[in-house]
């Protein structure tokens, strides 16, 4: 026995048109007025709202930093809508009074037609009103109060958000969900560490929209749960706008199906048809998974769409979620938080850096209080106009481009371009006896909404004969990652292959060397920024390069790769 089993055709096109994310989602989607809307009365605005579409040049839900802005967009563009409602309402209320009018008159003159039109001053006003005043009424019906608000979206048209964040900010929804084991039940409540201002949890169509984004991806398993979440909800009690519950039923069995529960499939199947007793789809579906069943019959489950990289991900999501299996009681006891003058630079005598050892094997320190409030918000005001969608390298060609992989926008500052960036490129060469005429620009990067950089390596491979030829200062020796931000939760900087986890603090810095001293990568550095839970994160990474370091950094053979950060004696 054969039968195709498939939800739905359109599928697809559903997927990418319908996501979102807690207040975030709902706010975008608030914003989102390009796709399918409600019936209004209003046909202009109707015709205005389908046919509106938006193009952004950089994706919003890659940079919170950005995304508040959208807030102040909205409150524009509620502020305009405020205005064609009470036009619109004055409009109306003319007509009101009109009809008002012309409904007394028509019945005083019905009660004797010809008495009344016998008297040559009531003929008169008849005819006039008949031929002049109806006319005046339609140009009023037809005038259009609309205007200034269509110039208003019109004018924030390239400013707001389109579909692809709205899949964006989906799929950032369903990898915080993946990452940090999160119920379906707790994140609709948006019960999450450090919140306090939630925009109503999410409803029934919202549990839907992220099941859509699942199925999309083949997450089959997480579709399954968004999908039964959005009917525990109705069976709450809570009405849907758009979906109904065949349809949640109906991808619900489905993805229980590809996961190879065709019992569960059947009851979800069945619970269809009492809804929908005639459904054909599910009449089918239930004959087939019947027979399956009773054939001892079974499918081998699909598995998820695999990810855009390989690595260790148990590892990684592991440390994300603060579970360090290598931070032993032995390792830790060998860890100390010291004064550090680097061999009493003249800079740092009076105020030497506060240094944490943060790992031992390679060597991780983290500074703390190396940059003031006042340094940071000064750092972020040089930024945000620069903000720029975030992309990756591709060390085949050196070309770089956007990628799933690394979800924040950045924005490049010249060491010189202010004073204050100017004073911290001169601290870290201070603390760590490096050359840092060499080092290229602060690049300071704002993550989005489940902002993450998957683990990824600061140095070129050996197979790159030239590293960064287009700089023509060598490798990347050395990376100093500042903290421009507290982070209520995630956001972590963690290292799969050494198992250390380096949280958000604002104002200190974390610093390591990419390269051992032979001038080899040092693979153990591999590191990745976890997904932002809760919170905007910012960052300022400053790159050190082998050149000039040559006596700063002493090139060997046999030194272990914690070799010391100050300059060797």
């Amino acid at each position: 026995m054969s039968t195709s089993i498939h939800p739905r055709k359109d599928d697809g096109e559903e997927c990418k048109k319908r996501c979102d994310r807690l207040t975030v989602t709902i706010f975008l989607k608030r914003l989102q007025v390009g796709g399918k809307e409600e019936d209004m009365e209003v046909s202009c605005l109707l015709l205005i709202l389908i046919s509106f579409s938006f193009s952004a040049a950089d994706e919003f839900y890659t940079s919170i930093g950005q995304m508040t802005e959208l807030l102040y967009t909205e409150q524009e563009l509620l502020t305009s809508l405020k205005d064609y409602i009470s036009a619109e309402e004055n409009k109306l209320e003319k007509v009101k009074r009109w009809s008002q009018q012309l409904s007394n008159l028509s019945a005083f003159s019905i009660q004797e037609p010809e008495v009344f039109l016998s008297h040559p001053v009531n003929a008169f006003k008849f005819l006039k009103r008949l031929n002049r005043e109806w006319s005046d009424l339609e140009a009023l019906v037809r005038s259009n109060v609309s205007q200034g608000f269509v110039s208003n979206l019109n004018a924030s048209r390239k400013h707001l958000p389109n579909e692809a964040d709205q899949r964006g900010v989906a799929e950032a929804l369903l990898r915080l969900q993946d990452t940090y084991k999160l119920d379906t039940d707790t994140l609709a409540r948006g019960d999450l560490p450090g919140t306090s201002r939630l925009d109503g949890g999410l409803t029934v169509d919202d549990c839907y929209d992220l099941g859509l984004a699942a199925y999309g991806n083949r997450n089959f398993h997480t579709c399954e749960l968004w999908m039964g979440q959005a009917l525990l909800q109705m069976r709450e009690g809570k009405t849907p706008v758009k979906v109904n519950p065949v349809t949640l039923l109906d991808y619900h069995s489905y993805c229980l199906y590809k996961q190879g529960d065709m019992e569960r499939a059947l009851v979800s199947t069945k619970q269809l048809l009492e809804i929908d007793p005639v459904n054909e789809r599910a009449l089918k579906n239930q004959k087939y998974y019947e027979y399956q069943l009773a054939n001892n019959k079974s499918i081998v489950p699909e598995k998820p769409m695999p990810g855009p990289t390989s690595y260790n991900a148990t590892v990684y999501k592991g440390l994300c979620r603060g579970e360090s299996l290598e931070l032993t009681p032995l390792l830790e006891s060998r860890l100390f938080c010291r004064y550090h003058d680097n061999r009493r630079h003249p800079n740092l005598l009076i105020s030497p850096a506060k240094e944490e050892d943060l790992w031992e094997v390679p060597r991780l320190v983290r500074y703390h209080d190396v940059a003031s409030d006042h340094d940071v918000e000064t750092i972020k005001t040089l930024a945000r106009p620069k903000l720029a969608r975030s992309k990756v390298r591709n060390t085949t060609d050196n070309s770089n481009y956007a990628s799933r992989v690394r979800i924040s926008q950045n924005a490049w500052l010249r060491n010189n371009q202010h004073p204050v960036v100017s004073k911290l490129i001169r601290r870290v060469g201070y603390v760590t006896g490096l050359e840092m005429a060499t080092a290229e620009s602060m690049q300071v990067a704002n993550y989005g909404v489940g902002g993450v950089y998957e683990p990824h390596i600061d140095f070129q491979k050996k197979e790159v004969k030239n590293p960064y030829a287009n700089l023509g200062t060598g490798n990347r020796i050395a990376t100093w990652l500042l903290y421009l931000s507290h982070v209520p939760a995630g956001g972590a900087t963690v290292f799969p292959r050494m198992g250390a986890v380096s949280w958000p603090i604002k104002g200190s810095a974390v610093f390591w060397y990419n390269l051992l001293p032979s001038g080899d990568g040092d693979h153990y550095t591999q590191h990745a920024a976890c997904p932002v839970l809760v919170g905007s994160k910012w960052v300022a990474n400053t790159w050190l390069h082998e050149k000039g370091q040559e006596f700063r950094r002493r090139c060997d053979l046999q030194l272990p790769a914690e070799s010391r950060i100050w300059i060797d004696g």
